[in-house]
């Protein structure tokens, strides 16, 4: 990677199965002031990044956000193409690398986007008993390899990480990865 912008992608999107309803206009009673996942999201990283970026599902509706809001081209086929399209908006606004991250993680910290973005690589990504992938630090030029990835029929975010040049930062303390995944997990934070 090279000194540079960072830009700032927040995947919100998702189908939320598990979660019965849409995790980004979801709110934590008790915390970040009233405001919804996908607001908290965006103006965390708006103190590490510059633009930020949410990548949104078609027809989904966001509440007011201090970022460009970019919407899936073909719903349904899971994070990949999804930081593909952040990629290509971030290397348009003349950024050489991006923080992408999922919107369901209420405790990620710019502690740990800084700890992403100092070492060389494509791709940069917290290791915890496994690389999580959906928080990570990913240079722009890598829109072209994912555009190339989805073309053949690729959906898995791993083909991306195999085919690029990938540090890994382990971290002993996981908790910032936490996703907000079903609603006993957001019953367990009131």
């Amino acid at each position: 990677m090279t000194a540079g912008r960072l830009a700032g992608v927040v995947l919100a999107g998702g189908a939320s199965r598990r979660m019965g309803r849409d995790k980004a206009t979801l709110t934590l009673p008790g915390r970040f002031a009233g405001l919804t996942l996908v607001e908290h999201q965006v103006s965390l990283l708006a103190l590490r990044c510059d633009p930020v970026f949410v990548v949104a599902a078609q027809g989904q509706v966001l509440p007011e956000l201090a970022a460009q809001v970019l919407h899936d081209e073909v719903p349904g086929l899971g994070p990949l193409p999804a930081i593909g399209l952040g990629l290509h908006a971030a290397a348009q606004a003349g950024a050489p690398r991006a923080f992408v991250c999922a919107v369901d993680m209420p405790f990620l910290t710019t502690d740990l986007i800084d700890a992403l973005t100092s070492p060389v690589a494509d791709v940069v990504l917290p290791h915890a008993d496994r690389d999580h992938y959906l928080a990570g630090t990913y240079r722009t030029a890598l829109a072209d390899t994912v555009d190339a990835l989805v073309a053949s029929g690729e959906r898995r975010v791993g083909a991306l990480i195999d085919v690029a040049d990938v540090r890994r930062i382990v971290l002993a303390d996981a908790s910032p990865l936490a996703n907000l995944n079903f609603p006993d997990d957001v019953a367990g934070l009131c």
